[in-house]
């Protein structure tokens, strides 16, 4: 087992790794433990209580956070003509048609967002062992294939992340930076989870929720305390 440096160290002291926290507690004892020089991304990590082996106990789905996720979003549009000039000035950073898809093709993959137009899905399908690994291929229950270019560029750099489990049933999806006040951490989070929640799949069985933390890139984890069925915050979000 790796061994931990002393600011990490440092860190587990000022609180108990064992004990779970309600959610604004959380995130001030998170931002009182970040030791690292940059501005470190935060991540909320969840174990939920299905099997993504089977099809119908899939979780996926997208949020807008309100104070946004902090980072600046490359995003990529597959699209021709004038929808390709409609994204170009609504901001998107990369934008093409075949030319984009032979280069993403060849390995590509320097932006954080995807989206497509539906007549150019059925070359960007052909993309899915590039796109498909790294969570960037678009798709239309996300929003990211639509003729509406300018609306999904613009959810996409306002706060707009998706969020799936993964082959082992855990999420692990951003919900700020750690410059953000601790309020607006626990607010992010707490759209996150609501989401989550309306994302449980009707064939999960039991406990949804099995343990929730949450992290910067480089401090521990600080637990969340929660029920089966509702996270137990001072936190209201309408």
């Amino acid at each position: 087992m790796a061994k931990h440096g002393k600011k990490f160290r440092a860190a587990l002291a000022m609180y108990e790794p064992e004990k779970s926290y309600p959610l604004s507690e959380a995130t001030a004892i998170l931002k009182k433990a970040a030791f690292a020089k940059f501005n470190e991304t935060v991540d909320l990590d969840l174990r939920l209580g299905v099997d993504p082996r089977h099809a119908d106990q899939q979780v996926r789905g997208t949020v807008s956070l309100p104070h946004g996720t902090g980072k600046t979003v490359r995003v990529a549009v597959f699209a021709k003509g004038e929808k390709a000039l409609e994204a170009e000035k609504a901001g998107a950073e990369l934008v093409g048609a075949e030319d984009l898809v032979a280069k993403v093709a060849g390995g590509f993959t320097e932006f954080d967002a995807a989206i497509s137009t539906p007549d150019m899905m059925g070359q960007v399908g052909k993309l899915g062992k590039v796109l498909g690994p790294r969570g960037l291929m678009p798709n239309p229950k996300t929003g990211t294939v639509t003729m509406d270019v300018t609306k999904a560029i613009a959810e996409i750099k306002g706060g707009k992340v998706e969020f799936r489990v993964d082959k082992t049933g855990n999420v692990h999806v951003p919900v700020g930076k750690i410059q953000f006040t601790p309020e607006q951490l626990a607010e992010n989070t707490q759209v996150m989870l609501d989401a989550l929640h309306r994302a449980k799949p009707a064939a999960a069985k039991g406990i949804y929720m099995r343990s929730i933390s949450i992290s910067s890139t480089m401090s521990p984890g600080v637990k969340i305390a929660f029920s089966a069925t509702k996270v137990e915050s001072e936190v209201s979000v309408t």
